[in-house]
């Protein structure tokens, strides 16, 4: 019999020609990078911001393992069409971050970067390192501890699809659910933007590698090209993974397993719960969530809370009932705001609402009350 050897990682492929077309479409798009007040949109595409940022990080003495293509848009170029239009351009580069020194050479790097986008005729002299973060960062985080060292830069667009650079030298999660594990390995790309003479076709591209860190790719893409949900430890994820959970189940996903489902959303829910305890943490996570993630999609947010609401109500068994209903009269309030902001709320004049009468009539011919004896409907129309 002959001996077959498994292949040492079934989380690798390598990607198509049609891939790597639609990936060079991404890589070379203009995306507008707005900037604050009075400071000029600077236009950028990702494969120039992200080949100046390595090459920068590099002379500055902070080696570049490689460089990976992330998230929704790395899922946009392995399956096209598959019912949500992706984001944020999520890039990481993989350094070593030992120290407080490297953290702050990175913010420097990618600021001084964007100097180079700003239009023709700015005087660049007087722009600060701190004037650009003011008037082009949409969001700066810094995590050092044992477990996780990582940074993340995110410059603002004003419709939704940031260009977040993100800086890893060890992460425990890297990802929610199956459909969301991929990255894109950019090195091959980015030399071929550099060295190559001739436009990519079938024939003649470069071969780029994809991961799932999700562990296996066939399996998470077929996950991607089915519209199934699927995940691994989700009390693991910061919020459990919830609010991407119900985000997919909008977009007409639906899970893979639904007896293992129904247990991984009480793990969701009880996470979440455990990480934002607070009613007012509740409120602030949930509207950044929509603010983020549902930009041109307004009459999707509606649906997506009553989907909350339901997932919250059936699965949470860790909450007090009154915090438990607290949190559901909230997303009810939120589900309501957004009605009205979409004057979608019907006209009062056209429905017809109903009570439930007491047990009691009044005599006409006494001033006091007593129980009736005639049947009464359960519910009377209000005329």
């Amino acid at each position: 019999m002959e001996n077959q050897e498994e292949p040492k990682s079934s989380s690798v492929s390598v990607l198509s020609w049609e891939q790597v077309s639609r990936l060079n479409e991404v890589l070379t798009e203009v995306v507008p990078v707005h900037g604050r007040g009075n400071f000029p949109t600077l236009e950028v595409r990702l494969k120039d911001i992200v080949a100046r940022v390595r090459s920068r990080l590099e002379l500055s003495g902070i080696a570049v393992k490689d460089v990976r293509l992330n998230g929704s848009t790395a899922s946009h170029v392995l399956v096209q069409d598959v019912g949500w239009s992706y984001k944020d351009l999520d890039v990481i580069f993989r350094v070593d971050l030992p120290h407080e020194a490297e953290f702050r050479l990175i913010k420097d790097v990618v600021l001084g970067t964007l100097l180079d986008f700003l239009p023709e005729g700015v005087n660049k002299e007087k722009i600060t390192p701190m004037t650009l973060k003011e008037a082009y960062v949409q969001k700066l985080v810094k995590v050092n501890t044992e477990q996780d060292r990582w940074s993340l830069i995110s410059l603002s667009n004003n419709n939704g699809r940031n260009v977040e650079l993100k800086f890893v030298d060890s992460i425990r999660r890297q990802f929610e659910f199956s459909v969301d594990s991929f990255q894109i390995v950019l090195d091959s790309m980015l030399s071929y933007y550099e060295l190559a003479q001739a436009p990519m076709s079938p024939a003649f591209h470069p071969a780029v590698s994809g991961e799932s860190v999700y562990g296996d790719f066939a399996a998470a893409l077929g996950h991607l090209s089915g519209k199934l949900i699927a995940t691994k430890r989700p009390e693991e994820i910061r919020g459990g993974g919830l609010l991407k959970y119900c985000n997919l189940l909008v977009r007409d996903f639906r899970p893979a397993s639904e007896e293992e489902l129904k247990a991984l959303e009480r793990y969701m829910c009880s996470r979440f719960f455990i990480d934002f305890p607070d009613i007012g943490e509740q409120q602030r996570k949930v509207e950044a969530y929509l603010q983020s993630h549902f930009v041109g999609e307004e009459k999707s947010k509606y649906d997506y809370l009553m989907i909350l609401r339901r997932v919250v109500n059936e699965s949470t068994v860790c909450l007090m009932g009154h915090e438990r209903r607290q949190t559901l009269q909230l997303i009810s309030v939120m589900a309501f705001r957004v009605l009205a902001e979409q004057n979608a709320i019907p006209d009062a004049s056209c429905v017809t609402c109903y009570y439930q009468p007491a047990p009691y009539v009044r005599d006409h011919n006494f001033s006091n009350y007593y129980v009736a004896n005639q049947n009464i409907p359960t519910w009377l129309p209000c005329n």
